[in-house]
């Protein structure tokens, strides 16, 4: 019940940003080289930046 007004963290959004990046990639690997690696570098990036904030 509580947990309907709980504001996600800004880790919590990353990941799920993260995760969608992950599954965009592989959907587009299989088609499109060239936006499949843009996919994958901004999901580095926001993993990087995941890191960042758990240290």
């Amino acid at each position: 019940m509580f947990s309907l007004f709980k504001k996600e963290s800004k880790v919590e959004k990353l990941q799920k940003k993260y995760e969608k990046l992950m599954s965009d990639w592989h959907k587009l690997s299989t088609t499109n080289r060239a936006e499949s690696d843009k996919k994958y570098a901004e999901a580095e990036r926001t993993l990087k930046e995941i890191e960042t904030l758990q240290s």
